[in-house]
């Protein structure tokens, strides 16, 4: 779960620097997905 969500990030990141991406929520989101799974797997 955890590297499909870095994935995710990494093509979020790649969309906006191509402009493609309108959503800019959407990686504040992937973000703290992200966190709450290492909170998690850290615990």
């Amino acid at each position: 779960m955890l590297t499909e969500k870095r994935e995710a990030l990494r093509v979020f990141h790649f969309a906006m620097s191509g402009g493609k991406t309108k959503n800019l929520k959407e990686g504040q989101n992937l973000k703290k997905d992200i966190a709450r799974i290492l909170t998690v797997l850290n615990k």
